[in-house]
């Protein structure tokens, strides 16, 4: 169990009618309950962490499969605990960072939030040259026209648009890296060599691979989903009908009805995360196998991706490499922006959320549109693209470390989480997390720093 058992205060369990209804809308509830875990997972893989999966297939051929498969519980936990502590409380992770320390520790955790937030608008610049790489490999123009007019729409899509709206691209966005699975069972002809790389760590003492490393934590375990899964559930939850006009949080709810929720979600998030790593084992398998193999061992555009592919892919290498890019790039950038200004909004006391209108929650649209804007005016600079998106990933696995010491501490606060508290087995994997992330950094630090 990865949390204690339910509050013995909730409310007693409802009568057979309640019981019949869960039943007989169960796998409904199931299917339907697949959304912000799935939309999570989808923006795990941005381009930020295309590219630094391609980086590390290309250099390293299937060197690090191996880390697919080691970082799914890692990831599958956190982000787990992040959608629990807004199931069992009803409020976001900013908030409950307000309530749980002190003025001091407040000041902290809005530092590391600004932090994250300047990471953020990087990763949106190197991710809106990715939809104009991509939009530019279809020949549809240059890639600068692309960039702005994608950081253009998407500004205004986040402003004027519904959550609900909002909810649905994403899930659309999100399959769009179904590609990238497609392509690698295309190219791929041994398996078992796929399934020993896969299973089997294939650790090497340099310099260049400690340092990508790091960055496949960071941009796997990324920070900024901690506060998407968190905010994201309750969006979800505010449009239940249960509570009315409030998110009504697991306590409040009978016994039978918060178990169901809480099972829907984890199986959600679970879900979500699992197709991230498969994203990012096909990513990392399709260029080992085709841009290592053809000697191409340092990528700096798309374009080089998609010409290793054709001989192994055919013509639509490109166009299935585009379409990744620009799919993950629309989808990754609104909660790119949305995030950080979410923690520290809930830290500020503010109102936060895409559901509410601009009026209701200036702060919050003023930080996104300050990440969105100013994404959209350094992608308008001669930037390396490759290089500032596995150097934001490397950022990232600093600003993740203490992040999820924050998260560890609110979510083992009984005061806030009353009985849905962690578990041994979640704070036992989420310390390994913190302690794998820890130690990764000290290894890149040692060998001098990034290398890309």
């Amino acid at each position: 169990m990865l949390h204690m058992t339910n509050s013995p205060m909730s409310e007693p369990e409802s009568g057979d009618g309640d019981r019949s209804s869960v039943t007989r809308h169960s796998w409904r509830q199931y299917v339907r309950a697949i959304g912000p875990g799935l939309i999570s997972g989808a923006c795990d893989d941005d381009p930020s962490g295309i590219a630094t999966y391609a980086q590390a297939g290309s250099q390293f051929g299937l060197s690090f499969l191996w880390t697919a498969l080691f970082t799914f519980p890692l990831i599958a936990v956190v982000q787990e605990i992040c959608d629990r502590t807004a199931l069992a409380t009803g409020t976001g992770l900013g908030e409950l960072a307000l309530k749980r320390f002190n003025l001091t520790g407040r000041w902290i955790v809005g530092a590391i939030l600004s932090a994250l937030i300047v990471a953020n608008t990087l990763n949106i610049s190197a991710d809106l040259v990715a939809i104009g790489s991509g939009m530019n490999l279809l020949r549809a123009g240059p890639t600068w026209i692309w960039a702005l007019l994608a950081g253009i729409a998407i500004s205004v899509l986040v402003v004027k648009g519904s959550f609900e709206h909002l909810t649905q691209v994403f899930k659309v966005l999100a399959g769009t890296l179904v590609v990238y699975i497609v392509v690698m069972v295309s190219v791929t002809h041994d398996w078992l060599r796929i399934l020993q790389y896969g299973v089997i760590p294939h650790i090497q003492l340099k310099k260049s691979y400690i340092s990508l490393l790091a960055a496949l934590l960071g941009t796997t375990i990324s920070p900024y989903i901690f506060f998407w899964q968190s905010a994201n559930r309750l969006e979800e939850m505010h449009e239940e009908p249960e509570g009315g006009s409030q998110v009504e949080p697991l306590k409040r709810r009978s016994v039978r009805q918060a178990k169901f929720k809480q099972r829907t979600s984890r199986l959600d998030v679970f879900t979500g995360m699992a197709f991230s790593n498969i994203v990012m084992f096909a990513i990392i398998g399709t260029t080992g196998q085709t841009l290592h193999a053809h000697g191409i061992t340092n990528i700096q555009s798309a374009t080089q991706i998609a010409s290793a592919l054709k001989p192994v892919a055919g013509s639509l290498a490109s166009v299935i490499f585009a379409l990744g890019f620009i799919g993950s790039g629309l989808l990754a950038i609104p909660v790119l922006a949305a995030s950080g200004s979410i923690g520290l909004s809930g830290l500020l006391g503010k109102e936060w959320g895409f559901s509410r209108k601009i009026r209701e929650a200036p702060l919050f649209y003023i930080l996104v549109a300050v990440g969105t804007i100013g994404g959209t005016a350094l992608s308008l600079l001669n930037i390396n693209p490759i290089s500032l998106l596995v150097f934001v990933a490397v950022i990232n696995a600093i600003i993740s470390v203490p992040l999820l010491i924050l998260v560890m501490i609110i979510s083992n606060s009984r005061d806030l989480m009353g009985n849905y508290v962690n578990g041994y087995a979640a704070n036992i994997v989420c310390g390994l997390t913190c302690v794998v992330m820890l130690v990764a950094l000290i290894a890149l630090f040692a060998t001098g720093g990034i290398s890309v």
